[in-house]
């Protein structure tokens, strides 16, 4: 489905609506024009905006136009260079995956909050439910703990339901516990109808696309890995797809991966052979994907370390 919809090959761009530090000059100037008009020109179909609820709500919870303007600007961009949108609410009131400098916390047990989530999920379809051919909804980044998983299913499925009551056609990305696992998607419930498309990500072996992460105690960050140390084959990330496969193929959907990347401590050369193999099992299954992250972010494919890899890399997103 994502394929024929034009939602098949991405890029995000993080660190512009989320993850930043809502200065007037980041919110303003970190993506240009001119971005979206070198993703239109690298081949890739579309981006995936991260934004978080802070950007769309002021902090009684009412709605900040100025914020939708944003969304509506880069709406307006990626139809300019023929490019869809997967809108990504990043991070909800009382709910963030990166407990590294973030407050947010009680979603999953406050009713109250949960009833913010649906609200503004609404307020987003209103804006931008008439696109249904060119935006997607991810409704949630990268749910972590297991234990949460339950009320999730419940929360997502409430959201989708009032969601559709505004628009019928929309795409709709669910992920799973432990950071969007490919592992977790079986714990996810039947979608809620035919265009709910199971999300994943995958940053797999963290060892070594993460090497050097300070805001992760996965890993040593003292350690450092060559893509030749690290087994890394086509047959490693078909077991770890393995479950997410069946899952979408039992339940007659399909997958997406939000995110995929290598964080820059890796050299140019085993950052190419990660994405040409991490891509070869991706085309084979069709699964959809979009890259983290366009610029910057510790991943930035556009950054220049990359200049030299890039025109081949590009061809394994």
């Amino acid at each position: 489905m994502l394929k024929n919809k034009v939602f098949y090959r991405g890029i995000n761009l993080g660190g512009w609506l989320s993850q930043c530090d809502y200065s007037e000059e980041k919110l303003n100037h970190f993506i240009k024009e001119s971005d979206f008009a070198k993703i239109a020109s690298w081949g890739l179909d579309h981006v995936r905006i991260p934004i978080d609820y802070n950007i769309l709500e002021n902090a009684d919870g009412s709605f900040n136009e100025n914020g939708f303007a944003r969304i509506d600007w880069a709406l307006e961009m990626c139809r300019k260079y023929n490019l869809n949108t997967v809108i990504d609410l990043h991070k909800t009131a009382g709910y963030s995956f990166d407990n590294y400098g973030e407050s947010e916390a009680g979603f999953f047990d406050s009713d109250e909050l949960q009833e913010r989530f649906y609200r503004l999920w609404e307020e987003i379809a209103k804006h931008y439910g008439q696109y249904s051919e060119n935006v997607a909804f991810e409704l949630l980044n990268e749910v972590t703990d297991i234990s949460y998983i339950d009320s999730w299913n419940r929360i997502s499925n409430e959201c989708i339901k009032r969601i559709r009551t505004i628009t019928s056609d929309t795409i709709i990305l669910v992920g799973s516990y432990e950071n969007n696992s490919a592992s977790s998607v079986p714990a996810l419930t039947a979608p809620y109808d035919d265009k709910v498309i199971y999300n994943f990500h995958c940053y797999e072996p963290l060892k070594f696309t993460h090497q050097g992460a300070y805001w992760t105690d996965a890993i040593n960050p003292k350690n450092r890995l060559s893509f030749d140390e690290s087994n890394i084959t086509p047959e490693f990330f078909e077991e770890l797809f393995a479950p997410a496969i069946e899952a979408a193929k039992n339940n007659s959907t399909t997958l997406y991966c939000g995110e995929f990347g290598v964080i820059d401590i890796v050299s140019p050369e085993d950052t190419l052979k990660w994405f040409k193999t991490i891509n070869s099992v991706l085309d084979k299954h069709g699964i959809a994907r979009c890259a983290w992250s366009y610029k910057e972010m510790d991943f930035g494919i556009s950054d220049s370390r990359l200049d030299d890899v890039r025109d081949e890399l590009i061809g394994y997103i």
